[in-house]
């Protein structure tokens, strides 16, 4: 039985303009006393934390998710029924596609339509601040007090999770899903094959200058030994996680993730793009370009496009960036992923190095709006506590015990050495899991004490056996290499600063990145136009722009 609605984003924006003008007046429970709403009947009676089912009835709570499956595949999924066996509830989902869940949500609260449970949503800080602020978003602190025992566990053995997702007002309005995955910590990262590097006698390259060597060699002294000059020396993607170039390139010189171009120093904020490295980094590259070192469609290809590359019957990439290496070799047997490894961070003329960091939280799962009832709150509340334990996160991923994954054996050891906790069956990946499994829809607390304590794998081709190379990867190259102090993605701001950084930061940051590859590809030149390019920035109140996200770094600091 159906018992949702499927989200289509076109079909919502065409009525848009129809539905805001009944935005103001919205069918929820504003007015009535707690717990009671219109034609809601007698609520149902919400038992103490630890109790199972968790109500006197079954609880009705309609959600909205992000997901690429159908209404009534989540109806069936053996995950779905678990969760409502277990708490005694019934999920109607609101089902948004992922790539279009930013625009559901935006137009969902503009109609007034949304749901009372925002489940497995996308939610900016600046989102939580507005909603909270207009009481469309509850303040969690009370239900988390009264019914959230793991939460305040959660809160309790790791600090940083409460002081990163309260709001400047204290209230806390909705709750990340929590991953702590050490690799994509540091996903910044520039991947080399090392076959080439052994084939021509050269050394993985610490510095800006021996990656440049490097290159060239690749270029000109034929790796692939086809015989033909067809490497691509340097190589990436447009709008992929972390396949772009610059980041790992401008580095060396100053500090540059690719996103909002702060850098942080004695506890100043400062805009990375105006300074004299960053003019130094793009000289750097400028040349690499000039030089056919870097592949001249890094700047417009999609990931799909570097894909179709790595997969020609000769090997033409010397080195690629992306989050991990799997997203541009497929990583079935015999691929050639194997052949690449992580370069550490560049040291520049300098001297100055530093990985990328993203450490912090991105956006917020779980809310509860003004549509639900007290008792509807009180259940949700229960819902994301009992998802944020280790037995529901491991089946959100995993399904149930010993299908896929089981309990640790004597002799089976995880990424610290010590006693496996877990062990997942290599083929995991292989298997067909779709109507098992969330894959990590919803909330869930993944830290790096549950991620670590899986038993390491043999199977290079295995999940867990690539998870372990990733984080061998990491640990050894890029950890702790950050900046002392980084500006984090997560940061609260009030409603006026929050919208008035959101109007000045689109057209910064498109600024920046246009200028950055007209300054590579040579449409422009740093000796003539670079102080152009500063005015223009500074025309677009850059100076502004910083003065906001100092105030708010300044009160982050401050909540530390």
């Amino acid at each position: 039985m159906n018992r949702g609605r499927t989200i289509v984003f076109a079909a919502i924006a065409a009525v848009i303009v129809a539905l805001i003008g009944i935005a103001a007046w919205r069918w929820g429970a504003w007015g009535l006393p707690d717990g009671q709403s219109l034609n809601r009947g007698a609520e149902p009676v919400i038992r103490e934390p630890g109790e199972f089912p968790i109500a006197d009835r079954r609880v009705e709570l309609e959600v909205l998710v992000g997901s690429d499956l159908a209404t009534e595949e989540l109806d069936t999924n053996q995950f779905t029924e678990y969760i409502e066996q277990k708490l005694g509830i019934e999920l109607k989902f609101v089902i948004a596609k992922p790539g279009e869940l930013d625009e559901t949500e935006d137009l969902l609260f503009a109609s007034g339509d949304y749901p009372p449970i925002i489940l497995g949503g996308s939610l900016t800080t600046d989102e939580q601040v507005r909603y909270g602020q207009r009481g469309i978003l509850l303040p969690l602190n009370g239900l988390i007090d009264r019914y959230g025992d793991r939460l305040k566990d959660i809160f309790s053995s790791n600090p940083a999770v409460r002081q990163s997702i309260a709001a400047p007002d204290g209230n806390i309005y909705a709750l990340p899903s929590v991953n702590e995955c050490f690799h994509c910590w540091y996903a910044q990262k520039l991947w080399i094959n090392r076959t080439w590097l052994d084939k021509l006698g050269l050394k993985m390259p610490a510095t800006t200058e021996a990656l440049y060597e490097v290159l060239r060699a690749f270029k000109t002294k034929d790796p692939n030994g086809n015989g033909l000059q067809d490497e691509i020396p340097l190589s990436g993607a447009m709008n992929s996680w972390h396949t772009g170039i610059t980041g790992f390139l401008m580095s060396p010189f100053i500090y540059n993730t690719d996103t909002d171009y702060f850098y942080i120093e004695n506890g100043r904020v400062g805009m990375a793009a105006v300074q004299p490295q960053w003019r130094e980094g793009l000289e750097y590259m400028r040349k690499l370009f000039r030089e056919g070192l870097i592949d001249p469609d890094v700047f417009t290809q999609s990931l799909d496009g570097l894909m179709e590359t790595a997969s020609r019957q000769e090997n033409v990439l010397g080195a690629v960036t992306s989050g991990h290496i799997r997203m541009v070799f497929d990583g079935n047997a015999g691929s050639r992923d194997g052949e690449y490894e992580a370069v550490p961070p560049l040291i520049g003329p300098s001297g100055y190095a530093a990985a990328g960091f993203f450490g912090s939280y991105d956006r917020a799962a779980f809310a509860v709006t003004d549509k639900a009832t007290a008792a509807e709150a009180a259940a949700a509340i229960r819902l994301a506590d009992f998802l944020m334990t280790e037995e529901a996160t491991i089946r959100n991923e995993w399904g149930p015990e010993n299908k896929w994954w089981r309990k640790g054996e004597p002799g089976e050891y995880d990424e610290h050495g010590k006693p496996a906790k877990y062990w997942l069956d290599p083929e995991f990946s292989k298997s067909s899991t779709q109507n098992a499994i969330w894959a990590q829809m919803g909330v869930l607390y993944r830290d790096r004490n549950l991620r670590e304590s899986w038993a390491v794998s043999e199977d290079p081709d295995s999940f867990i056996g690539y998870e372990h190379r990733l984080y061998v990867e990491t640990l050894q190259k890029y950890a702790d290499k950050q900046p002392r102090e980084v500006y984090p993605s997560y940061i609260f701001m009030d409603t006026a600063a929050a919208e008035e950084a959101a109007r000045l930061k689109a057209p910064i940051n498109d600024y920046i990145r246009r200028n950055l590859v007209q300054f590579i590809t040579g449409v422009k030149d740093t000796a003539a136009d670079w102080e152009d390019y500063v005015n223009g920035l500074k025309q677009l109140k850059l100076d502004r722009y910083v003065e906001i996200h100092q105030h708010a770094y300044d009160i982050y600091k401050q909540q530390q």
